[in-house]
């Protein structure tokens, strides 16, 4: 699959890896930094989703997809992202990416809108059920991240280049390809949601670490063991 990751904010925080852990399947293990867990709620655009070979779709390739992650590694050693949910804003991308890649999609009514700056986000979840869950955020990007504040754990949360999945009941991989993220500084103005609850997590009341991006093109390999 290729297509653009854009208007993306990335929104972490910090969990005790016993809470995530449990919420993963076995033969992954929660990565960790600073002894911490990590989940991340990341609203953004996709742009000109399509198949190699085929041309993109105007209406059916662009479109809202917020995505709720944890980050994990496999008995070999590698590391990735595991999705506790996707919500996408197009019917057949949320069953493509059920039937293709066995992710945790949901089809929902979302919007992206940016203006002056701030970029503001809306879901709410439709099917499958229950459904009403849902994720208002609004986020201001700022400057763009110096060198040498493009630390280490701006490196863990954004810095993944493979998703796990299950199929068949065993843990699955697919290559993600994309250049480094040219990552931005983030405000939070404002965050109404309850998707980390309905994916089994309790809500923390720490402020969550921010960065942001305008985005990049991205390749998606299909899954292998």
């Amino acid at each position: 699959m290729y297509h653009r990751w854009s208007e993306i904010t990335f929104i972490h925080w910090r969990y005790p890896p016993a809470c995530v852990q449990a919420l993963v399947p076995g033969g992954l293990t929660v990565e960790t930094f600073d002894g911490a867990a990590w989940v991340g709620l990341t609203p953004f655009l996709m742009r000109g989703v399509r198949f190699p070979g085929l041309p993109a779709l105007p209406w059916l390739s662009t479109f809202p997809e917020t995505n709720l992650r944890t980050y994990v590694r496999d008995p070999r050693g590698r590391t990735g992202i595991w999705f506790l949910s996707l919500d996408a804003g197009r019917l057949l991308a949320a069953i493509g990416g059920r039937g293709g890649y066995r992710l945790p999609y949901f089809w929902s009514d979302m919007s992206v809108d940016t203006r002056d700056g701030r970029t503001r986000y809306r879901c709410r979840r439709r099917w499958p059920g229950p459904a009403g869950a849902r994720c208002d955020a609004e986020a201001e990007r700022g400057a763009p991240l110096a060198e040498r504040e493009r630390d280490e754990l701006a490196h863990f949360l954004t810095a993944r280049y493979r998703l796990f999945t299950v199929v068949a009941g065993r843990p699955a991989t697919a290559q993600v390809e994309h250049p480094p993220w040219p990552l931005h500084h983030s405000h939070l103005i404002g965050l109404d949601q309850d998707l980390i609850q309905a994916a089994g997590l309790p809500t923390r009341e720490e402020p969550p670490v921010l960065h942001a991006s305008p985005g990049v093109p991205v390749r998606v390999g299909m899954w292998t063991w």
